[in-house]
């Protein structure tokens, strides 16, 4: 990616979900590392996220989800993401994500599952080795 145009990522809380505090640190954590955040707060739908993402054109897309609902909700925003023809956008994914649902999340579409206990410099680490380069517009 060019180093004139920060990483923008949008950071998404979906479901009925109320905890955010963790995606509050990770969004603290994204900006501090150089990156533009955007943080829809709580209860956002998978078509919100992805409205969202157009609009903000963003590289990255990270979902902190803590209730359960990622084998719903990351399929459909992927799928939402296939329709919309977005294939340049990065979908990484934290929370309590047990093990025996990670390959079905790769196959969903997810980059990079980040359990809690995950090191910060690691994410951020990801996030630049792994965001696709945007096209310059003609």
């Amino acid at each position: 990616m060019s180093n004139d145009r920060k990483i923008r990522v949008l950071v998404a809380k979906p479901g009925l979900d109320g905890h955010d505090r963790g995606a509050k640190v990770i969004a603290r954590a994204l900006r501090d590392a150089g990156m533009e955040v955007i943080y829809t707060g709580l209860r956002q739908t998978p078509e919100m996220i992805v409205n969202s993402a157009l609009q903000e054109d963003v590289d990255v897309i990270g979902l902190s989800i803590l209730s359960g609902a990622h084998n719903a909700i990351v399929p459909r925003v992927s799928a939402m993401l296939r329709e919309r023809k977005i294939d340049d956008v990065l979908l990484v994914i934290g929370g309590i994500i047990p093990e025996q649902d990670f390959a079905a999340m790769k196959q969903a579409g997810v980059a990079g599952i980040f359990n809690p206990g995950t090191p910060m410099d690691e994410i951020v680490e990801f996030i630049r080795k792994n965001v696709k380069p945007r096209s310059i517009p003609a």
